[in-house]
């Protein structure tokens, strides 16, 4: 990839909340077939715009666009360090929130399926793997590290992003 100046910037929310069981559910999404990122799993989010105020306005905007979760419905607990994506040009600025989850309302034109799972299955040994890989725009294979998501595979960048906060959050360092 090119100069970082010639990223572009981008906000996720990295939803979660307690279920009625008081477990740790994330909710991500699997993008659309089509664009750059068609049919990968993810956190809501996208790219900033002009006229967005901040990145986190980004993060909530793009999230209720997509999922229809409320910006009122979202607790901010933190700012995490941005990642940027290997080859299609975006630094991701992501925030870390506590939702109250909602009647989803989803945009099938982004989003083709939305995912709720708890943490606990994420961080179950078996649910992460690794292997090589070779995308049509990779010059060369690279070896990716992943979450097993039932049929899907959470790499790249959102995994990067949830991978070192897994522990985090199942250590309880914010209150969910």
């Amino acid at each position: 990839m090119g100069s970082t100046d010639t990223l572009i910037n981008s906000a996720v929310l990295v939803p979660l909340y307690r279920d009625s069981q008081n477990r740790l559910r994330i909710v991500l999404i699997r993008r659309s077939p089509g664009g750059v990122h068609g049919g990968q799993l993810a956190f809501p989010g996208g790219k900033h715009e002009p006229d967005d105020s901040s990145l986190l306005f980004t993060a909530l905007r793009e999230t209720y666009e997509e999922i229809g979760l409320a910006p009122d419905h979202v607790d901010v607990l933190s700012e995490l360090p941005p990642v940027e994506t290997k080859t299609s040009g975006f630094r991701i600025f992501p925030f870390l929130g506590s939702i109250i989850p909602t009647d989803w309302a989803i945009d099938n034109c982004e989003v083709a399926e939305l995912l709720d799972i708890t943490l606990e299955s994420l961080a179950d040994q078996l649910m992460y793997g690794e292997e090589v890989v070779q995308h049509d725009n990779w010059t060369v294979p690279h070896n990716i590290h992943f979450y097993r998501v039932g049929n899907f595979k959470l790499w790249g960048a959102s995994f990067r992003i949830l991978h070192p906060l897994l522990p985090r959050i199942l250590a309880d360092e914010w209150s969910i």
